[in-house]
């Protein structure tokens, strides 16, 4: 049920922001909501991936598998990370509003990096498809939905800075075919 309710939150704001949503059935990989922009110029689309969280929970961070990883198709490919607060079931949720490559860099950056003793010296702690995303990267898109509808290449990065330098860092990195491996964005 928690992920059926993080889908219909979007849904429902992104209708009160002009755009007509639908949540894609199970087995569409990278899409949980197809949206299309009613108000304005143009009839844009964007394709939106959910992924919530409790906010009861000790660990304030949203797990992303390897696929999450994965370059973006295309420059309407959008992440909603949702989270609920158990103790107030009727308060709206807090969603974070980021394009699927800034996703796809947080969680990459994001590991654990180097801190495991037992770790063998230039090796991860964990596996790509362990990494979390934290609260503490995404806080700046905190209901940002006003970034929907722009072209995801043209929206600032607004990780935190220290990112910038583990994305060059050979011992971090970005993950395989990520677009920032060629040339890093304005931080």
């Amino acid at each position: 049920m928690t992920k059926s309710a993080g889908e219909h939150w979007v849904c429902s704001v992104l209708s009160r922001h002009g755009w007509t949503a639908a949540v894609t059935r199970d087995g569409l990989e990278r899409t949980d909501i197809l949206a299309l922009q009613t108000e304005g110029p143009g009839r844009q689309t964007i394709e939106m991936q959910v992924k919530l969280i409790r906010s009861r929970a000790a660990d304030k961070r949203w797990p992303l598998g390897g696929k999450s990883q994965r370059p973006s198709l295309s420059q309407h490919e959008w992440y909603a990370l949702v989270m609920l607060d158990e103790d107030v079931p009727t308060a709206a949720p807090r969603t974070f509003i980021l394009p699927r490559d800034h996703v796809a860099a947080t969680a990459c950056i994001g590991l654990n990096w180097l801190t495991d003793p037992d770790a063998r010296p230039g090796t991860r702690n964990a596996p790509l498809s362990q990494a979390r995303v934290g609260l503490e990267a995404v806080q700046s898109r905190e209901d940002r939905w006003d970034l929907l509808g722009t072209p995801t290449d043209s929206v600032s990065v607004m990780l935190p800075k220290h990112y910038c330098d583990l994305a060059v860092d050979p011992g971090v990195g970005l993950p395989e075919g990520h677009p920032w491996k060629e040339e890093l964005p304005e931080w």
